[in-house]
């Protein structure tokens, strides 16, 4: 199937009739076109590698290597990897490690098909892709963790698109002094990417009476 300039999609699900499911949805859609398949994590992270696509929709929980230790493998192997979870599952514990893993999208299998053609071109383009549901229990974890006054600054100024370099010259903090806060912060909301960070503060900013 040729198409030129198309997203190239790989499939990583371990249910034959999800990715035939898949595969038959997207191949339809004008802009895109499913490049690879995968039946668990390791078949993801060998068919990632050889393939190099645009986008990989990848569930959570398949055999012999998870979603979340397959993204993890993909992540350290190739950095700007853009890659979406697809699953059934959506527990706290389910979103912390999809996101910690390196997921910059995350759809339940319920989502309706305009919604995960959003999601892979917003991924593709570099954007998050995170459902209302799914950003208010990240805001929830937000409201629940405990935050010194730095950490709450530092998450103040990155909201504001501030980098390392920056927000040390603001505080006069050490660059590495920084990057361990931020760390520490991104662990405790249970989120790979600080961009995440703008938007949980965005949303609760939204959410905020006045």
């Amino acid at each position: 199937m040729n198409k030129p300039g198309a997203i190239r999609i790989l499939i990583a699900d371990d249910h034959g009739v999800v990715r035939e499911g898949l595969t038959s949805l997207i191949n339809r859609t004008a802009d895109m076109h499913v490049v690879g398949e995968a039946r668990d994590g390791i078949e993801a992270v060998e068919q990632y590698t050889a393939l190099q696509p645009d986008v990989a929709l990848i569930d959570l929980r398949m055999p012999r290597m998870s979603g979340a230790d397959s993204m993890k493998t993909i992540r350290e192997r190739f950095p700007g990897a853009r890659l979406i979870v697809l699953t059934t599952f959506d527990s706290n514990e389910d979103i912390s490690l999809a996101l910690r893993a390196g997921a910059r999208g995350y759809l339940l299998k319920g989502a309706a098909t305009e919604e995960l053609l959003r999601c892979i071109r917003a991924v593709k383009a570099g954007q998050l892709c995170i459902p209302p549901e799914i950003a208010a229990k990240l805001s929830a974890r937000f409201s629940n963790a405990v935050w010194d006054p730095q950490e709450a600054e530092i998450i103040k100024l990155i909201s504001e698109d501030k980098d390392d370099n920056e927000i040390a010259k603001i505080l006069n903090l050490s660059e590495r002094a920084v990057a361990s806060h931020v760390d520490r912060i991104l662990e405790k909301l249970g989120i790979m990417e600080r961009s995440m960070v703008k938007m949980v503060t965005t949303l609760r900013s939204a959410s905020t009476p006045r």
